[in-house]
């Protein structure tokens, strides 16, 4: 009970870093560069440390690791990319918190995971919040594209339904297993895209910001992905997926302040919004939680 705890208050700094971290990485790469070079360094240190882990993967669940790493990180990657190159990365934090809220409807419509009334409540609240959010930005930020974060909520549902996807279909592989697993699948994808999209290229790395980018993406990747993979992976395993996602409380948290300090825009009305979000997540998580004592 303590250790699922202690992994969701790590995972939220990890992760709630995660947006500034890409937001920095952004500035010399484009999103299909960031976000392929950011699966190859990680598919490298995952391989080189946890490659026997891939023994514990039977021939059966060979196809839910792949899509367990096609939705969990091979697709997220690039929209939270594309996303933050017109919305703020404390934006999209926030709007990550949508992840427990699309759990349960997943949940339900695909592993006949039921739900109570006040959960489907906490849905709609948490929805409402997100689409205030969006409102609101698109105001304050006139500059910016806000359908683009609609790549941010697209990249929520997968990542949801990546969760159910490993509690329900992967219960008995090791969280390693899984992580090296996913990127075992991603890393020849990722290789093509790498020199598809030109990111070692000359004039990439002659660009200004192409090493201080580097190290942004080699942290967000070690770090932000290889540690969290397994942390995460593990975490539904010992818990469960609607609690698993509750990381989601307290990364906008997280990613709201680093965003301040890079001097990103951020009012009182959408910190509004933003705890209409997390009181949606709130209602999702109180049935759980109540019937699990």
């Amino acid at each position: 009970m303590n250790r699922k705890w202690v992994y969701l208050v790590i995972l939220s700094i990890i992760w709630g870093t995660s947006y500034i971290l890409i937001k920095k990485g952004l500035e010399g790469f484009t999103p299909v560069q960031l976000g392929a070079v950011r699966i190859v360094i990680t598919s490298v240190v995952l391989l080189s440390l946890g490659f026997r882990s891939l023994r514990s993967i039977s021939g059966k669940e060979w196809f839910w690791v792949g899509l367990s790493g096609l939705l969990g990180s091979f697709l997220p990657v690039f929209l939270f990319a594309f996303a933050e190159t017109e919305i703020d990365s404390s934006i999209a934090a926030i709007l990550n918190s949508l992840v427990p809220l699309f759990t349960i409807l997943i949940g339900f419509a695909a592993f006949g995971i039921t739900f109570s009334k006040r959960q489907l409540g906490g849905v709609l609240v948490g929805l409402l919040g997100a689409v205030l959010l969006i409102a609101l930005g698109s105001e304050i930020n006139p500059g910016q594209n806000y359908w683009y974060a609609g790549l941010v909520v697209l990249a929520t549902i997968f990542y949801a339904c990546n969760a159910n996807i490993i509690k329900s279909k992967l219960q008995e592989v090791s969280a390693m297993g899984i992580a090296v697993g996913n990127f075992a699948f991603m890393i020849v994808p990722a290789l093509f895209l790498l020199f598809y999209s030109g990111a070692l290229s000359s004039s990439v790395r002659q660009g200004e910001y192409f090493m201080s980018s580097l190290g942004y993406v080699a942290i967000l990747s070690i770090i932000g992905t290889c540690v969290a993979k397994v942390m995460f992976n593990r975490l539904i395993q010992i818990s469960s997926p609607v609690f698993s996602v509750s990381v989601t409380y307290l990364i906008p948290v997280v990613g709201i302040f680093w965003g301040l300090m890079d001097g990103e825009r951020f009012s009182l009305w959408q910190v509004f919004a933003a705890g209409i979000i997390l009181i949606g997540v709130y209602l999702v998580n109180k049935k759980k939680s109540t019937s699990r004592k």
